[in-house]
């Protein structure tokens, strides 16, 4: 790299290989999306297992709300796979143009947005799942109702994916 790349931030970043970006864009994607579910799953577990001492009948019902949190793990997963299509061609290091660095931060901010939307999809899905368990211990009748906000919750993680789509359309590596 020379001296009139690293001067300026503009040299900087598009003297990183495009395709580096997009392959940190699926990371992100897939990686932010699995700890927000693994951080649902906590949070939603560790109140379901308590609650579960008082009121051992919701055992069973309450784990719907586990299922949520993984769900957020799938969107990533799947944006994963969407990303890793848009990677076509041949990668040759000495060809960089606006297509291609184009393509490298399309993919590179669309997995940054899939990711921290379903980051804080799993934290909500499991704030809300750990409310659910806790409140259908004491009142049987709250747990629907719950279940609904619930369901509002996770359609966070799916927007995410829904822009994440929209911002990589046109990213494709030539």
């Amino acid at each position: 790299m020379s001296v009139i790349h690293t001067q300026t931030w503009a040299g900087l970043l598009t003297g990183i290989d495009p395709y580096s970006y997009g392959g940190m864009g699926i990371a992100l994607a897939i990686g932010l999306s699995v700890v927000g579910a693994a951080w649902g799953i906590f949070l939603t577990g560790s109140s379901l297992i308590g609650a579960a001492l008082r009121a051992p009948r919701i055992k069973s019902k309450n784990l719907i709300s586990i299922i949520f949190c993984e769900a957020v793990a799938i969107y990533g997963v799947i944006m994963a796979i969407i990303l890793q299509t848009k990677f076509s061609g041949s990668h040759d290091p000495t060809a960089l143009h606006k297509d291609m660095l184009f393509a490298g931060f399309s993919l590179f901010f669309s997995g940054i947005t899939v990711g921290i939307s379903n980051l804080a999809c799993g934290i909500c899905v499991g704030v809300v799942g750990a409310s659910c368990a806790l409140a259908d211990a004491q009142k049987g009748q709250l747990f629907v109702k719950m279940l609904i906000v619930e369901i509002f919750g996770s359609a966070l993680g799916l927007f995410g994916v829904i822009v994440g789509i929209i911002q990589s359309t046109n990213g494709k590596f030539p």
